[in-house]
């Protein structure tokens, strides 16, 4: 039986990391680790906070829904990708094991860490790298298994996924960096939205937990939108990323 105190703390996690994700990204590095010293088991713990932030993904896609015009061919060529790896990284994260998924949790957050930390350097990289597809069905042939790969890395985790998304579609597209970022939230949301249906079945999902992440989750998000130009989102990150490595460590310590 869940404490009020329990769900306090996990919704004000959840509305943390809407915010933090609504202005600079990592918000997995905030929520799932509230979870886990909240004594959700590992497993349980990151398949309910997939489920619980999964709305989110939804809110940055509808919000540069304009950006994707022109680009249909793609994500219709690319989201497949994304479904079927999110489903496959799923799958692996609930029939390895619990105690592998123990072992590599202090890696997974470190990982995620480090991803957002470069968040910026490939952002710039994919500025001056941009444009290497001699065609739109070329380069979606080229991205199709790099992008199912980085699903299957974020249905089985999940943190940091966009960096790795956006890396690869800058290496086959010639395209804005505001055109592909608005690509890259519409994969993510496929990808994220396959694992959590996946999850859904599972038998896993601290479902008060979840729900009341999932609502706080959004209004961190919508306040994150709103109070964009008041933040600085490189200082921002720079904490995120300082309690992600602070947090790996304390896992590593602790493994």
């Amino acid at each position: 039986m869940l404490s009020a105190y329990a769900i306090i703390l996990a919704g004000l996690a959840a509305a943390a990391a809407g915010l933090i994700n609504a202005l600079a990204g990592g918000g997995t590095l905030i929520s799932f680790p509230v979870l886990l010293a909240l004594g959700i088991p590992d497993v349980a713990a990151n398949i309910t906070n997939t489920v619980a932030l999964c709305p989110g993904y939804l809110g940055g896609a509808i919000s540069q829904r304009d950006d994707l015009r022109g680009q249909e061919r793609r994500l219709w060529l690319l989201l497949p990708a994304g479904i079927i790896g999110g489903v496959i990284g799923s799958f692996l994260l609930l029939f390895i094991g619990g105690q592998v998924f123990h072992l590599l949790v202090p890696f997974l957050i470190l990982l995620a860490a480090l991803l957002l930390a470069v968040q910026d350097r490939v952002r710039d990289w994919v500025r001056r790298h941009a444009g290497h597809d001699g065609s739109e069905a070329q380069g979606s042939r080229r991205a199709f298994f790099p992008v199912g790969l980085a699903a299957i890395y974020g249905g089985y985790f999940g943190a940091g996924l966009s960096v790795i998304v956006l890396a690869v579609l800058g290496l086959v597209f010639d395209d804005t960096l505001t055109r592909l970022n608005a690509l890259k939230q519409c994969i993510s949301l496929g990808i994220n939205v396959a694992a959590a249906v996946f999850f859904l079945f599972s038998g896993l999902v601290v479902w008060p937990l979840a729900l009341v992440m999932a609502a706080c989750a959004l209004i961190g998000g919508a306040a994150g939108g709103r109070i964009a130009g008041r933040i600085n989102p490189v200082m921002l990150r720079l904490t995120v990323v300082v309690i992600g490595i602070a947090i790996g460590i304390i896992f590593l310590v602790r493994l």
